[in-house]
């Protein structure tokens, strides 16, 4: 079983066998549970351009010379997984709101559809029809709430990387301060210090991939994680990965109005911006996601 990926690496071939993160269990997450019954009807990812394995090993996380919420510098294994290469787009999630609605079947909401930031609007003589503004149906998707990021992903038959997984994906194994490596941000790595709102393509920049082909990581908008907001050194079977649905999760990245200096894979953030429900029932301009999975793909 192999997934092949012709990139700026040239041809590599991926061998994954009988790899599953979910051998151990050490990551089995609460927001998991949901998969039983219809909740894996959405379109599964099978391309291999669409989805990265991201091979299991230890690397260095957080870091001693920035903010003190990403210290210490500490070791973490981190298994087996997958990663979307690509952030979900408007036309992706329009897809998953007109299978689902606004709101989950326990009321939570999914989507800011009346933000004025929004780039999603409703359609239809009912309006239960939703499609991306023009112009913008590949651009990644904002204003998604925490709760809409967690059941797209389990929509498709998938989840949201934990904390550990999303700075594995951007750092690899060599300390890194940007995913591409330790060159100074540029507009062809990462869409930054732009105007409110100006997001931009995630698939134009693969001068700014990481060390395993996943590229928008760092710049265009943050990105919602599934792990709850403790401090380091990080533990995945300490509570965080498997917190209640209103504690505050990690937001990792960087969004494109953030300023070039905010620019680097250890960066982590509170959810709760404007509080309740620990600040995951809302949406925001500066905050997207992606989706990852245990699940071995390589014979898809």
């Amino acid at each position: 079983m192999a997934v092949k990926d012709a990139g700026r690496y040239g041809e590599r071939v991926i061998t994954t066998a009988a790899r599953r993160l979910t051998r151990g269990g050490a990551l089995a997450l609460a927001v998991l549970a949901p998969l039983a019954g219809d909740w894996a009807s959405g379109p599964r990812a099978a391309r291999a351009d669409g989805i990265m394995l991201i091979e299991a090993g230890a690397f260095w996380m957080g870091s001693d010379d920035d903010s003190p919420e990403e210290a210490p510098l500490h070791r973490v294994y981190v298994r087996d997984f997958w990663l979307d290469r690509h952030k979900v787009t408007n036309r992706e999630f329009a897809r998953f709101l007109e299978a689902r609605g606004l709101r989950s079947a326990d009321d939570l909401p999914y989507y800011d559809l009346d933000d004025a930031d929004a780039r999603i609007a409703p359609s239809g003589a009912r309006g239960d029809r939703f499609v991306a503004q023009p112009g913008f149906e590949e651009h990644p998707v904002v204003e998604v709430t925490w709760f809409g990021a967690r059941d797209y992903c389990l929509w498709r038959g998938q989840r949201l990387p934990t904390e550990a997984e999303w700075e594995k994906a951007a750092r690899g194994a060599d300390r890194r301060r940007y995913p591409w490596g330790d060159e100074p941000p540029t507009a062809a790595r990462a869409v930054v210090g732009r105007a409110y709102n100006a997001t931009e393509r995630g698939d134009r920049r693969p001068a700014g991939e990481g060390p395993s082909g996943v590229q928008d990581l760092l710049g265009n908008l943050r990105e919602w994680t599934a792990s709850a907001y403790r401090p380091y050194p990080y533990r995945a079977d300490d509570g965080r990965e498997n917190a209640p649905p209103d504690a505050g999760r990690v937001v990792r990245g960087a969004s494109h109005d953030d300023p070039v200096e905010a620019l680097r894979v250890t960066i982590r953030r509170l959810s709760s911006y404007d509080g309740g429900r620990g600040g995951l029932a809302h949406g925001h301009h500066h905050t997207g996601f992606r989706c990852a999975t245990s699940e071995d793909l390589g014979g898809r």
